[in-house]
């Protein structure tokens, strides 16, 4: 497993020195945000079990607060990355403190209607830019702009990003707040029970997974220097999380990602084929692996693999008893 991680790890390293163009590079950047995104949502929504459907309100705080800083103060949209941070933290206190109080489905009803009302308040609130959005700068001032022609520079800083949140939540599944969220995810009746103080746990798991979410909101405003209340605030961009999430994983360390390598490239390619019809198509695909996951592997493909390579050792054994005899 050492092994296959270090030649993972160097695959992504060199990936655009291998692939030498810029669409391929950008689509290697786009592929590690998302895997960000769905990382940060893994936190609450795989470990936790707390399913929030409305997760695009972080992210979208995380996108509007650097343009906000450099629209208005002229200072560098990096500026607004840690006060983006505190915001999330602070609206996810006011979200989770009353939402954590529901259950199940009533739970992932209360994230949406939240999601969606800050969404549409967004689009009719001028200081904002309202329904129109807001623009980064055209042209970097300095480095500190982050505004770079090439997608490499925001390909390793992605990458930088996404390799500590994964150090950050290996650490946390090993430790003593990792086993708190996976018995809270079996049964938050029995963790109770057990002594789990449940609400503490829980909040514990939103604060980071807004703090990551409203992170990579920033860098994906940073890279494409603008954002609007769709791209930032739409279901569409929860949905993703989830989606990717599950598709590789849920609760698992490296699922988010394999997901993220999964279905953004195939977003890209439907996008890239059929133009502006193919944003539609997404809404298919997503709802494709909605029916397939729920209804054939809701354990996400690392789970298939581990059931497949259990079958395998079982059906070695014997075999191998054999010759040995």
């Amino acid at each position: 497993m050492i092994v296959l991680g270090v030649v993972i790890a160097g695959l992504f390293l060199a990936y655009p020195w291998l692939i030498a163009d810029d669409f391929y590079g950008r689509m290697g950047a786009d592929v590690l945000l998302a895997a960000i995104g769905a990382s940060a949502w893994n936190i609450l929504g795989g470990y936790a079990g707390q399913i929030s459907v409305g997760h695009a309100v972080f992210f979208g705080i995380g996108a509007y607060l650097p343009l906000l800083v450099f629209t208005h103060l002229g200072a560098p949209p990096v500026a607004g990355v840690l006060l983006a941070v505190l915001i999330s933290l602070g609206l996810a206190v006011v979200i989770g403190l009353p939402t954590f109080r529901l259950h199940g489905h009533y739970f992932s009803m209360a994230t949406i209607a939240v999601a969606e009302l800050i969404r549409i308040a967004i689009s009719n609130w001028d200081y904002v830019g309202a329904a129109t959005g807001l623009m980064g700068p055209a042209v970097a001032r300095t480095w500190l702009d982050l505004s770079f022609r090439s997608p490499i520079p925001y390909y390793y800083l992605f990458l930088a990003v996404l390799a500590c949140l994964l150090l950050l939540t290996w650490h946390l599944q090993r430790s003593r707040m990792g086993y708190y969220w996976r018995a809270i995810r079996a049964g938050e009746r029995p963790a109770r029970s057990l002594g789990v103080r449940v609400a503490r746990y829980k909040l514990y798991a939103l604060l980071l997974s807004a703090a990551f979410t409203s992170l990579a909101g920033s860098l994906y405003s940073l890279m494409v220097g603008f954002i609007d209340p769709e791209s930032g605030f739409g279901i569409l961009r929860s949905v993703e999380m989830i989606i990717i999430a599950a598709l590789g994983g849920a609760g698992t360390l490296f699922g988010p990602l394999l997901g993220a390598v999964i279905l953004i490239p195939l977003q890209t390619v439907t996008n890239s084929l059929f133009g502006g019809g193919g944003s539609g198509l997404t809404y298919i695909l997503y709802g494709g692996i909605i029916v397939i996951l729920a209804r054939f592997e809701p354990g996400g493909l690392l789970d298939l693999w581990r059931r497949a390579s259990q079958r395998w050792s079982r059906r070695r054994e014997p075999v191998a008893v054999r010759h040995a005899a």
